[in-house]
């Protein structure tokens, strides 16, 4: 059975995927948008950008999000200056470094699906005079609803399942910066195999009941849809 630390860092875990997904969202959401519109010859400069996290090492993208934000690091300075909390062995640090390596899963289905709503839907909004808001959120959004879904899914999941990065940032402090994947790790590490079992069954039930959603809703999507 899992124990009283493993709830806590349950908490945790959802309370930071909560958050995190929540943000990409609204970040991701116009950047995605942006990507799937824009004709700038450099856009795939900034698509390899975005898409860094999926190819680079977690340890690697951890190392330097903990330098940046150490005391002598830039984001560590900038919070220093303006009196805000150290982000190094902070929640608040998981959070940025959650939302840096989650980007990906959640900006490119939306640009996906951005994309193949196309032109034409907005071009007849357009002829209707609504203006760029209006055919955005009223066409495009409404459209792009299994991006939607997909991202916000794969999001969530990504940051459940997140382990070298918030260990590099947060490092295992309970009730603080320790998460499901770090609490497994702790019970392989002292042999705890029963509890380490728990935790791995229930991450794994719950990543594929997720993706069994994601599948079934987005099927539906393309059957309802014109």
């Amino acid at each position: 059975m899992p124990t009283g630390a493993d709830l806590t860092a349950l908490g945790v875990t959802l309370k930071l995927a909560a958050l995190a997904t929540t943000v990409l969202l609204l970040l991701g959401t116009p950047l995605a948008w942006w990507l799937s519109r824009t004709r700038w010859r450099f856009k795939f400069v900034l698509e390899a950008v975005v898409a860094l996290p999926l190819v680079l090492p977690p340890t690697v993208l951890g190392f330097y999000l903990l330098i940046a934000f150490g005391p002598h690091g830039p984001l560590g300075k900038l919070m220093a200056a303006v009196g805000g909390p150290p982000l190094a062995f902070s929640f608040s640090g998981l959070l940025v470094g959650s939302v840096i390596y989650s980007m990906p899963f959640v900006v490119q289905p939306l640009q996906d699906a951005f994309a193949a709503v196309g032109r034409r839907p907005l071009e007849v909004a357009a002829t209707l005079r609504a203006s760029p808001i209006d055919r955005f959120f009223s066409v495009a959004v409404p459209l792009a609803r299994p991006g939607f879904l997909t991202a916000t899914v794969l999001g969530f999941a990504h940051t459940v399942g997140e382990f070298g990065v918030v260990l590099m940032i947060g490092g295992n402090i309970p009730g603080e910066t320790q998460v499901l994947s770090i609490a497994l790790y702790d019970h392989v590490e002292g042999l705890e195999y029963g509890h380490a079992h728990w935790l791995s069954g229930g991450l794994l039930l719950t990543s594929f009941l997720m993706l069994i959603a994601v599948y079934g809703l987005n099927r539906r999507f393309r059957v309802l849809r014109p």
